[in-house]
């Protein structure tokens, strides 16, 4: 991943560039902003840039023996520190590095959740543990191998349990020259001040839809219109594009089971709905999390549908014909409190809530909902 490779940010690339341009790269730096915006993807991309040994044009090479050491995540001054789940005597993320190099290698742009599925997580937590701040002191204070820069790249450092956080804390204050770590956080509210006092901060902003249309048009093939039609749904993150991308290739599906829904709650039919729900239940936890987020879109186009305005709508032919008779169903009276039941149902799943209980419960929801 370099630096042509990062989907936008480009005020960001400038402030990185200039520093290792002008020698004035700071130990410890902080990437913070919303998730799916190219976080992660900018410190190794910064990373591969501060290690190459023959940048060029604003970007590394990509051919140097580092740039094709970084192609595979095997640069010897290139350490990461993670969440993970703990396991018998796994403590470290070094128990997870074959893992996590794999992870990374399918993609940069990715959540907290999906590598917790990668690890086999179901049902469990994960976290930066007490002994990998140990690891972080070890691993930071060696040479340099190649007589230059070392550089620890630390994602999600909010999970960081206490003694880990302390022995950050105490590697930040006092640095190792030629030591550069880079803090990757979705939300710096829960990370001790004193840690956030030692960093500079560089605030990543929410994506451009223009800029995530391109990026879908180039990397995934998707035609322009389709492309403007996911970036405006996907609230400035390149990553729920990704995922919405995936909601589309299981778009009939979540379709017929949105409908099928709708009408067993409009004729009250709970026998029927019990059997709707454990066929739902029966899906893959972030299958059922894509399929909540679906339905939120489809309350929402079902609304809008009503006032008339075709250009602010995003929906197939398919979901147009249903929204001409169920619309009307979709109203000022219902819409805040049927958008609210859906998110917290999907919430509860996240949350590893018992999905066939969350699902009923919602169900009966709608029926009271759909004739408000």
């Amino acid at each position: 991943m370099s630096f042509n490779a990062v989907i936008g940010q480009e005020e960001v690339k400038a402030i990185l560039r200039k520093q290792v341009d002008e020698k004035r790269i700071p130990h410890a730096l902080m990437f913070s902003g919303p998730e799916g915006c190219g976080k992660l993807a900018m410190a190794v991309a910064f990373a591969k840039y501060v290690l190459c040994q023959h940048p060029e044009n604003g970007d590394s090479c990509g051919h140097c023996p580092s740039c094709r050491q970084m192609a595979k995540y095997a640069h010897p001054d290139l350490h990461f520190s993670f969440p993970i789940i703990k396991k018998g005597q796994t403590t470290t993320c070094n128990d997870y590095l074959r893992e996590w190099t794999s992870f990374l290698s399918s993609s940069l742009y990715f959540d907290f959740e999906d590598w917790l599925d990668a690890m086999g997580g179901d049902n469990k937590q994960a976290y930066i543990l007490e002994a990998e701040g140990d690891n972080i002191i070890n691993q930071m204070s060696l040479s340099s191998y190649e007589g230059g820069y070392k550089v620890m790249i630390v994602w999600l450092p909010e999970k960081m349990r206490g003694e880990a956080a302390n022995n950050l804390l105490k590697t930040l204050e006092e640095p190792v020259p030629g030591a550069i770590f880079i803090l990757v956080s979705n939300d710096t509210s829960t990370i001790l001040p004193t840690i956030l006092s030692r960093v500079q901060n560089i605030a990543f902003h929410a994506l451009p839809a223009e800029v995530i249309a391109e990026a879908l048009v180039q990397r995934n093939g998707l035609e322009q219109n389709t492309a403007m039609q996911i970036a405006r749904i996907s609230c400035g993150s390149y990553l729920k594009a990704l995922k919405t991308i995936s909601v589309n290739n299981e778009a009939d599906t979540y379709f017929k089971n949105f409908t099928q829904l709708m009408r067993l709650a409009y004729s009250r039919n709970l026998v029927a709905l019990k059997g709707w729900c454990d066929e739902v239940a029966s899906w893959s936890r972030e299958k059922q999390k894509s399929f909540l987020e679906y339905c939120q879109n489809m309350l929402r186009e079902n609304f809008v549908y009503n006032f008339h305005r075709p250009e602010l709508n995003f929906m197939n032919e398919q979901e147009l014909q249903f929204a001409t008779k169920f619309s009307s169903f979709i109203n000022e009276r219902n819409i805040v409190e049927f958008a609210h039941e859906f998110s917290v149902a999907q919430r509860d799943i996240e949350q590893n809530v018992y999905s066939r209980n969350v699902l009923f419960n919602m169900a009966l929801q709608c029926i009271i909902l759909i004739r408000k």
